[in-house]
């Protein structure tokens, strides 16, 4: 049986992962320069960039033009998004929202009466900004709206499988927004699972997350046929 060999890039990325980890570096402290890490590597510094561009796309490392290569925020994650990830199929769109399905409603239930609510309220408030106007800025502010609500629920890990989910998929999640089209409807769901979990109410926050997913799932369905 033949073993594949592992790439030079992908040994420099365990190597630079392994630099950061043994001088006990955090995030957003500098890391020496591409020129003193390729040196130190033994290998060219466009190697060495190639290496530094895939941990800068899982957010372990960030590159500052002009500044120099820092520690990224999402070192310590669990769960990182695959950049080289591509856009999923129609009938795949399907399985993403069920991935949702499974995933966000009890975590909506577990944010109820927990502190940070005001959060997604100001949330809302860009959202209810954009209802007529700019898509993309709308999008964003629906996925926060979920992300945040996900962290709310105190679990780290699972918190960043949602986190994963709509940054990896964020493309697909777009076209889910066109698919549906009804912004207002949208925004009202959000803004009912919001005052669930504002009343402390985990039964309704999971039941009204549930329905809101399960209501662009069906809009989402039928207009794929």
């Amino acid at each position: 049986m033949t073993v594949a060999r592992p790439s030079l890039s992908g040994v420099l990325t365990e190597q630079v992962l392994g630099l950061i980890t043994e001088s006990g570096l955090q995030p957003g402290d500098r890391l020496p320069s591409t020129r003193e890490l390729a040196q130190r590597f033994a290998v060219t510094t466009p190697t060495l960039r190639e290496a530094l561009r895939r941990l800068e796309a899982t957010g372990a490392i960030e590159m500052r033009h002009g500044s120099g290569l820092y520690v990224g925020a999402d070192i310590e994650r669990v769960v990182l998004p695959n950049p080289n990830m591509r856009t999923m199929p129609g009938g795949q769109l399907l399985d993403l929202l069920d991935a949702r399905i499974l995933v966000e409603p009890p975590l909506a239930g577990m944010a109820a009466g927990r502190p940070g609510a005001e959060e997604l309220r100001k949330v809302l408030g860009q959202a209810a900004l954009h209802l007529r106007g700019d898509d993309a800025e709308l999008h964003e502010a629906n996925m926060t709206f979920h992300r945040v609500a996900a962290r709310l629920a105190g679990n780290s890990v699972l918190g960043e499988v949602v986190d994963s989910l709509l940054r990896v998929h964020a493309s697909e999640q777009r076209e889910i927004l066109r698919l549906f089209d009804d912004r207002r409807r949208d925004y009202d769901e959000h803004l009912a699972i919001l005052e669930a979990i504002e009343a402390g109410d985990a039964v309704a926050a999971e039941e009204l997350m549930r329905a809101h997913l399960l209501d662009v799932k069906t809009v989402i369905q039928h207009r794929l046929m």
